[in-house]
């Protein structure tokens, strides 16, 4: 397993990864929800404004998380495994690694819907902790994290 920076050829594949990956959690919700209507010009501004990690295993790609800074605050998004690849400690590794990229922020952001579980979990594991939460929908809350440093 290597993780690196993800190159702007990786998009594709990380997209088709991020719809892939999302799907359980679309299920958990009952409904699209953004990760799987995001374009591929979307996620080359995403690409061009932060940081983006892959993780490859051969020559596939089983893993993405990307980060950039807003104000001084780290935002972290779309921590995403490969199904096959999940619980393996792969999403913990990423987070590791795009903490470490972005040491100089006076803290870090990120947010998950409010019953994916296992990523709450997780991000607790991690030290984070629930600072907000926001009603998208009758269906969907997201649940803001933080940690400081």
């Amino acid at each position: 397993m290597i993780i690196s920076n993800a190159q702007r050829s990786d998009l594709p594949k990380i997209l088709q990864l991020q719809y892939e990956a999302y799907q359980s959690e679309a299920e958990i919700y009952q409904e699209i929800i953004p990760p799987l209507k995001q374009s591929l010009s979307e996620l080359e501004n995403e690409f061009n404004e932060g940081i983006l990690l892959k993780v490859t295993i051969g020559d596939e790609i089983v893993g993405s998380v990307r980060a950039l800074i807003q104000d001084g605050v780290c935002i972290i998004g779309k921590l995403i495994v490969k199904p096959e690849f999940q619980n393996q400690g792969i999403g913990k590794r990423l987070m590791m690694e795009i903490e470490a990229a972005y040491t100089q922020v006076k803290r870090k952001e990120l947010f998950t819907g409010h019953k994916s579980i296992k990523n709450i979990e997780l991000y607790k594991r991690l030290g984070y902790q629930k600072y907000k939460e926001i009603e998208v929908n009758e269906k969907l809350k997201m649940v803001h994290m933080y940690k400081e440093g």
